[in-house]
């Protein structure tokens, strides 16, 4: 756990049926609903960091652009001549 100091969150208005649904998610995996809770904004604050992240290198020109899976196939494409970026195939 943590040992850095903490602080404390307070949600007011929370309709009782997603309180109930999110008790029985933490049920469902063991926790308390205060650890299922912490779990939740401790992975949202990580993806907010990551997506900030990415945006600071989402304007770059410094290289090439590729769409998901043109990587493996350009990479294949130069095995399969013999070649590439790192001399010829042995």
């Amino acid at each position: 756990m943590h040992n850095e100091c903490m602080v404390a969150l307070q949600i007011r208005d929370v309709p009782e049926e997603v309180r109930d649904a999110l008790a029985a998610q933490a049920k469902a995996r063991g926790q308390s609903l205060q650890a299922y809770l912490l779990e939740l904004v401790e992975t949202q604050a990580r993806r907010l960091r990551n997506t900030a992240t990415l945006d600071r290198f989402a304007g770059r020109s410094d290289g090439t652009r590729s769409l998901p899976g043109e990587s493996a196939s350009e990479l294949n494409d130069q095995r399969e001549r013999g070649g590439g970026p790192w001399g010829s195939a042995a």
